[in-house]
């Protein structure tokens, strides 16, 4: 092999590298659920069906919309926040952000959420 075709190829792989490290492993809502410590302030991939969503229009945010969307995996569901338009109920997607907490009160934890920073919905849409 020619010594400029090594020096591509070996981009090619490096690059391959850098982008799959790059990318959160999709993980279910029930690891999530079930150790959330684990994955605190932490990039996930999750993939499910919007069960519920509810828009909002205000206008200190950044385009005037934004929202909060529930996402059910089959495993468990989870709460979404986002700045963007929300899907629609029945819409299937994968998210891609950090878990953060709900609320809490007392002491207590009261929910999980995951603040989306990207989105693809299934078949490209």
């Amino acid at each position: 092999m020619k010594k400029g075709t090594k020096a591509i190829l070996l981009s090619f792989v490096l690059m391959a590298g850098i982008l799959s490290a790059a990318c959160p492993k999709r993980t279910t809502i029930a690891d999530i659920e079930a150790n959330p410590s684990r994955f605190y302030d932490k990039d996930v991939a999750v993939a499910g069906t919007v069960q519920n969503s509810y828009g909002v229009s205000i206008p200190i945010i950044s385009n005037g919309q934004g929202g909060i969307y529930k996402v059910d995996d089959g495993t468990g569901s989870i709460w979404v926040m986002t700045r963007r338009s929300v899907p629609s109920k029945g819409a299937q997607l994968g998210i891609k952000g950090k878990i953060q907490n709900g609320v809490n009160y007392n002491g207590k934890n009261y929910g999980l959420v995951l603040v989306e920073d990207d989105r693809r919905f299934k078949n490209g849409k």
